[in-house]
């Protein structure tokens, strides 16, 4: 079990904390601490505040993701998905929300607006060298197996 440590921002006892709508959900529903209606216009980027700070165990990240409906639905969605958050920030936890539908979005404060999943993340060793090993796909790029 990984202990995540959240403490509210000033003026957002009424805004959520993270939490999962059900059992088995791998997402924290994030909501919006936005003091008044935000509305973002087709093609707007905005980045909302969520009313917390956390404290993330070293070792591991928050991953910022689009919630399916707002996107699916609306067209609202991460201007950069998934985001990360790493163990070391300390400042409020935003969000960086992008209208890529046709119609106005309206945000309003405590409207769940992303999820959040905490990831392990392994301690890598960054190793230089002249060779790397053989695959059968070696230098194919994008779009190399057809459509």
């Amino acid at each position: 079990m990984v202990s995540l440590r959240l403490k509210r921002a000033p003026g957002n006892d009424d805004i959520p904390l993270p939490r999962k709508m059900t059992e088995h959900s791998a997402g924290f529903d994030l909501a919006a601490a936005v003091k008044e209606p935000t509305v973002l216009q087709p093609g707007d980027i905005r980045v909302i505040p969520c009313g917390f700070h956390m404290s993330i165990p070293p070792g591991y990240e928050a991953q910022v993701r689009p919630r399916s409906g707002l996107a699916s639905k609306f067209g609202v969605t991460l201007i950069n998905t998934p985001g990360t958050i790493d163990a070391d920030y300390r400042g409020e936890v935003m969000v960086p929300l992008i209208n890529l539908g046709r119609q106005p979005f309206t945000i309003e404060r405590g409207m769940r607006i992303a999820q959040m999943l905490i990831a392990a993340v392994p301690q890598v060793e960054v190793i230089e060298t002249d060779d790397l090993d053989n695959t059968s796909r070696g230098h194919g790029g994008f779009g190399h197996t057809g459509h």
